[in-house]
């Protein structure tokens, strides 16, 4: 059908010059606009919503009891931390309502460049999910991270041309802006040049750099911890996009700085989540729940997970139940529950009862992006940390369910002038060992807070360059993790007794399965399982916590593959 007979078609079912395609009758509406509910049918031609009103259909669906919501929509996600590419990811979310997301393949990026953003927008393309992406700012996300590639101006703006790549995604590198490097400042034009989307990082920051940041043309801030941070970043006409993940979860701290004044600057993101959370509690869906559970009306609430969204991204057929809009609508029993009965994408029945209608079809994994571990054979004088009895020791210490840490100064147990892991003193071997150019290069701490009793944990997810990070009880055990994700080309190991407890690869750049995400979900259970053996708690996901702690743009030490690093004074300590 060519765009001016499709335009005749749904003017004439608007006018009610021929029957709509399909027709929900009488249902409840959710009205983002005027914060409503109205009483109606919603016919839909095209895959679009042509009338709200009395209509006829081809097909009509008795929605009398339901609810009818527009699509769901999360602000920001970074796809790689469900370890499922799009096509699977898609399965996870949509049961929850999620029809469309603003995706930063930032993490497949650090490891495999613009190798890693085209595989991402082919894995997403003709899937009953919208991924808009934003294209990396800061790979690698620091000048003296060790990625596997390095991405600049020149190198994204040929991505402006696909009709999914909407802007530049979350700019960390505040050093870098602050100064107007001249490889930033090309990044900042590019995408102001191509798109006025530009996401903002501020982890930590003080309230001043967001006059830097909205100088910059930035507009978005999903790193916000506190209602007084939220607040600031409103004030400076920022939107604050709510952060409910598997690691940080912000959104209690957060969610006072809402009122009826201020709502429509706040939007949801999940990014970074596990697949199982993503299956279990859900995506923006979750937010919803949480919202309402704070006192905030279930329409804002809905509002603030799809309108809000689509206005701040540019999504303008998106966010709303309303004629011209694309037919994304979620269909519900109860508001406040927010449980998801049915999800249409388009008009089209997507998901229903917990699963989506339809599998995705499987996408081919470029092989470029399977080799992507080079790991040397690592032996404990290759893990050893220096240490004096009595001797006062920098500690990078974890808080659990949140991206930042603390500095400690501590004495802690010594053997021959080492350091020696302690479950009594609660010191962990915290070590990061580069796999992307076979440097050999391993940085080596001392972590706190990560309440490990025995054994070892590993991953090659460790933000943003991902690297091997591990932390464990013994060098036995952090050896053969090692090994192990050697072996696999990348994923999770845990260790314990000089034995692999548990398993999971993620061969796609050390990130992704190539598997269904089903068999995936099943892996992680049996990571989850092996976890209660090294005696880590379930109260905080200690992966995703420790794939944060090398992450040297959030306060306030990390590690690299260098050493510890000091986010504040930006240096090597």
């Amino acid at each position: 059908m060519t765009e001016k007979k499709e335009l005749k078609y749904k003017i004439r079912a608007a006018s009610k010059k021929e029957k709509a395609e399909l027709v929900f009758k009488n249902a409840r509406i959710v009205d983002v606009f005027n914060l409503d509910i109205i009483q109606g049918d919603v016919a839909v031609s095209a895959g679009k919503i042509v009338g709200i009103g009395d209509y006829e259909g081809h097909d009509e669906i008795d929605a009398s009891d339901k609810f009818i919501c527009p699509g769901l929509i999360d602000g920001h996600v970074h796809i790689e931390s469900s370890m499922v590419p799009p096509h699977e990811f898609a399965e996870a979310v949509l049961p929850h309502g999620v029809t469309a997301v603003i995706a930063d393949p930032h993490e497949i990026a650090n490891v495999s460049g613009v190798n890693g953003i085209q595989y991402m927008l082919d894995s997403s393309e003709g899937i009953p999910l919208d991924v808009f992406i934003m294209l990396p700012s800061c790979v690698p996300a620091t000048s003296f991270e060790h990625s596997g590639a390095r991405l600049e101006a020149e190198d994204l703006q040929p991505f402006f041309l696909h009709e999914r790549v909407i802007g530049l995604a979350e700019v960390m590198d505040y050093v870098a802006v602050s100064n107007t490097s001249d490889s930033m400042m090309d990044k900042l034009e590019m995408a102001l040049k191509h798109s006025s989307l530009l996401d903002g990082h501020m982890a930590g920051l003080p309230s001043d750099m967001a006059n830097v940041y909205r100088s910059a043309g930035i507009s978005t801030d999903h790193e916000v911890t506190t209602a007084q941070e939220a607040i600031q970043r409103v004030q400076r006409g920022m939107y604050v996009q709510i952060r409910q993940g598997s690691a940080a979860k912000d959104f209690n701290r957060v969610i006072g700085a809402v009122n009826q004044k201020n709502a429509r600057r706040f939007l949801f993101c999940t990014d970074d989540k596990h697949l199982d959370d993503l299956v279990k509690e859900g995506s923006v869906d979750h937010h919803i729940r949480l919202a309402v559970k704070h006192g905030i009306h279930p329409v804002t609430a809905i509002g603030m997970a799809t309108l809000n969204a689509a206005e701040c991204y540019g999504l303008k057929s998106k966010g709303a139940v309303a004629p011209g809009y694309d037919a994304d609508l979620v269909l519900v029993d109860d508001l406040s529950s927010f449980k998801v009965d049915s999800v249409y994408k388009r008009g089209v029945l997507t998901a229903a009862n917990g699963k989506t209608v339809k599998t995705a079809d499987r996408r081919k994994v470029p092989g470029m992006l399977l080799d992507s571990v080079v790991l040397p054979e690592i032996d404990s004088s290759m893990l050893a940390v220096r240490a004096d009895e009595n001797q006062l020791m920098t500690i990078i210490e974890a808080v659990p369910n949140q991206l930042i840490t603390r500095r400690a100064e501590e004495c802690v147990n010594t053997e021959g002038g080492f350091f020696v892991p302690s479950a009594d003193l609660g010191h962990v071997k915290l070590i990061m060992a580069e796999r992307h150019k076979g440097t050999g290069l391993i940085g080596k701490g001392i972590l706190k807070g990560f309440p490990m009793k025995r054994g070892a944990i590993a991953t090659t997810i460790a933000h943003d360059s991902h690297n091997l990070i591990a932390a464990g009880m013994s060098d036995e055990d952090l050896i053969h993790a090692a090994a192990a994700i050697k072996e696999m080309g990348g994923g999770l190991a845990v260790a314990a007794d000089g034995k692999i407890l548990a398993k999971l690869p993620l061969p796609v750049s050390g990130l992704l399965s190539d598997q269904p995400y089903e068999k995936v979900l099943d892996g992680l259970q049996k990571i989850h399982d092996a976890l209660a053996v090294t005696g880590l708690p379930d109260s905080f996901n200690p992966f995703l916590t420790l794939s944060f702690l090398g992450l040297p743009v959030i306060p306030e030490l990390k590690i690299t593959c260098e050493g510890i690093f000091d986010v504040a004074e930006f240096r090597h300590i």
